[in-house]
């Protein structure tokens, strides 16, 4: 897609939206906030889908695609007509235009984090380094993720189904681009995406030759100790587990990866930083401690202090960029790209 074009479709989407999202709502103040919320995220969204082709065109074929996942846990009416169905997920993805179509390639899962969140174009450089090397890359909107309305919105599945659909994901594009190398697929994620990248290898590690983890989110029951009343009330919500961790803390521990740590049989690399205001190390040190007393090898690196916090190697500094450079060695080492 030509700049121009681009240009000229973000001016349409911004005059139509923004008029769709300044229309009354009869219902009550907070269910209107409720709805004035979504509309916005939604507008963010569109113009932000535009943007992907603006930062990355002209390395990459850019498209957003759709592919179906497990039904959605929650059912507010499960007799209605279509509940049960498989759930549609989005997901962004980039296949190189330098790529010989005639050979195998790499493939990148790239999850986003943040409770309720997107896959945006923050993380442009990142994709941009990736499809650079030759990986090809899929990005899932799993359950639960921003700029989808308010239904998607409650679907979320922390540490459930959101995995079943990043999961999905991956074996979609294997089964859309013959291109792909089954057996050089990687995972990558950071915070709430690092949880998902680690949870995927505990459940498919076939799946899978590597995996990164990037100050993930590690132990659920832990977090909620440390976090805020309006953070662990996201997670009791009706919509969603429905219960606090004193209610049901096995549920609890179930969708964390610390949990899991058992089941690894890949390549794994985590980092965390000790002075992250997000995911706290102890709660990474936690799941290191547990990896290394089930006898798993892995690699891993505690930062000290590095600048930025939580977002310290996505940011642009120079040791943000000899982080990642870390992370694209460790990757290059199990899926060979250019090869």
């Amino acid at each position: 897609m030509g700049q121009a074009k681009a240009t000229g479709i973000l001016v349409a989407v911004l005059a139509t939206v923004a008029g769709w999202c300044q229309q009354p709502s009869a219902r009550s103040a907070s269910t209107a906030g409720e709805e004035e919320q979504h509309r916005h995220s939604q507008l963010l969204k569109a113009i932000d889908d535009l943007m992907w082709h603006l930062k990355l065109g002209d390395i990459a074929e850019v498209d957003k695609v759709h592919y179906t996942s497990q039904p959605a846990r929650y059912q507010p009416n499960p007799t209605a007509p279509g509940a049960g169905n498989p759930l549609i997920i989005p997901a962004y993805t980039f296949i190189p235009k330098a790529l010989d179509r005639k050979r195998k390639h790499p493939l990148i899962v790239l999850v986003h984090g943040g409770v309720h969140a997107n896959f945006s174009t923050s993380s442009a450089h990142i994709v941009r380094e990736l499809i650079q090397q030759g990986y090809a890359i899929i990005a899932p909107e799993y359950r639960g993720s921003t700029g989808y309305g308010a239904a998607f919105y409650r679907q979320i599945d922390y540490g459930g189904r959101e995995n079943d659909d990043v999961f999905a994901g991956r074996n979609w594009m294997l089964e859309t681009y013959d291109f792909l190398d089954p057996k050089r697929v990687g995972i990558v994620g950071w915070s709430h995406g690092g949880m998902i990248a680690l949870m995927n290898i505990f459940e498919h590690p076939e799946a899978y030759a590597c995996a990164y983890a990037g100050v993930p989110v590690s132990d659920l029951v832990a977090r909620m100790g440390y976090k805020s009343e309006a953070y662990r009330a996201q997670f009791s919500a009706p919509y969603h587990l429905g219960k606090t961790v004193e209610q049901d803390i096995k549920e609890y521990q179930r969708r964390s990866p610390i949990s899991h740590v058992h089941k690894l049989a890949v390549p794994l690399l985590i980092h965390t930083n000790t002075n992250d205001e997000d995911v706290n190390v102890l709660e990474v040190e936690r799941l290191i401690a547990a990896l290394k007393a089930a006898g798993k090898k892995f690699e891993y690196k505690i930062y000290q202090d590095a600048p930025g916090g939580h977002a310290f190697n996505r940011i642009d500094t120079a040791l943000a960029r000899d982080s990642r450079r870390e992370i694209y060695e460790f990757l290059a080492r199990y899926l060979k790209p250019g090869q």
